[in-house]
């Protein structure tokens, strides 16, 4: 899990520069930067005194160029000026690379400021009021991060909707689809979830899903907006749903249990994103997966994670 922690403005100063005295006791922001939305809150004194969402501004969903649009936008309504510090958490921080390109966009909206930048994994745990641990994100993508008590980390998942992101929204949105034409394949009617499906894109034939999901006007956002037609399905009793729920809560489990055996930790794990705060489906069985691979420790996140961000910076120093 990749962490740039950056000097002020580290894109437009000399790396010897540090924060004035002034900008080490000014406000901190928070930002949560997912596939769907960009979250900002900041802080002063300890105290949330803004607190705003524009879109996505994570250049693995976006373009650097709609990125910066919703950063410029997001930094209008919340302030830059006095900022100490900025910590932000986004999917896809896999290398130093990603971190430092999200950090520069972030820069010019905050001279001075420290900017830090994480896995957004990092700020769940966080938000958990945990210092080690796993943390679980399910939401437009998946990955569970955790940390031991000897700093040491470790991953599973978070490798994209191409390569993973089972259990996520974007998975449950594919599923449904796929239910849809085996559905059609084998001559049968649309069911429950697929006239749900079929409905919610604007479609009147099965056939029809295939071009709509290839398309480049859909993409990945759009499948896992999907994702709530298979929760209400689910709820109301249809049972290929339900499958497709209990399948979501192992698979996410089981990227939590690898992330615990890797650090050599009995928990706590914690739950986060969209998904995994709001569907009580979900919650029960990856607490039951959890519980049959030994693991007892689970929890599910009371609060945004964005909110983690006053802990961190604290550990950070």
């Amino acid at each position: 899990m990749t962490n740039t922690d950056l000097p002020p403005a580290a894109d437009s100063v000399p790396s010897s520069t540090t924060p004035s005295a002034t900008a080490r006791t000014g406000a901190v922001i928070g930002l949560d930067i997912g596939g769907t939305k960009t979250r900002g809150v900041r802080f002063e004194d300890g105290a949330p005194v803004a607190d705003e969402s524009v879109g996505s501004s994570n250049v693995q969903n976006v373009s650097p160029e709609e990125a910066a649009f919703n950063l410029a936008e997001l930094f209008a309504r919340i302030g830059g000026g006095d900022v100490a510090q900025v910590y932000a958490g986004a999917g896809g921080i896999d290398t130093d690379d990603d971190a430092a390109a999200l950090a520069a966009l972030i820069a010019p909206h905050v001279p001075g400021a420290r900017i830090t930048v994480v896995h957004d994994s990092r700020l769940l745990l966080a938000a958990g009021g945990a210092s080690t641990g796993v943390a679980v994100i399910a939401g437009t993508g998946s990955a569970a991060w955790g940390k031991n008590g000897r700093g040491e980390e470790a991953r599973a998942g978070g490798w994209g909707h191409l390569l993973g992101d089972e259990g996520s929204g974007y998975w449950l949105g594919r599923e449904a689809v796929r239910h849809s034409l085996r559905r059609m394949n084998q001559g049968l009617e649309p069911d429950e979830l697929s006239t749900a499906l079929l409905a919610s894109c604007g479609v009147d034939d099965p056939n029809k899903l295939i071009a709509m999901f290839h398309s480049p006007e859909t993409g990945r956002r759009f499948w896992a907006q999907q994702a709530r037609l298979v929760v209400e399905a689910a709820d109301a009793g249809h049972a290929p749903s339900r499958a497709l729920m209990e399948q979501a809560g192992r698979d996410l489990a089981d990227l939590a249990a690898q992330t615990v055996r890797q650090l050599g930790i009995e928990g706590p794990v914690i739950l986060g994103g969209g998904l995994g705060m709001n569907v009580p489906g979900l919650q029960e069985s990856f607490r039951t997966a959890l519980a049959a691979a030994g693991i007892t420790d689970v929890r599910v996140l009371a609060q945004e994670p964005v909110f983690g961000v006053l802990q961190l910076v604290a550990e950070q120093g």
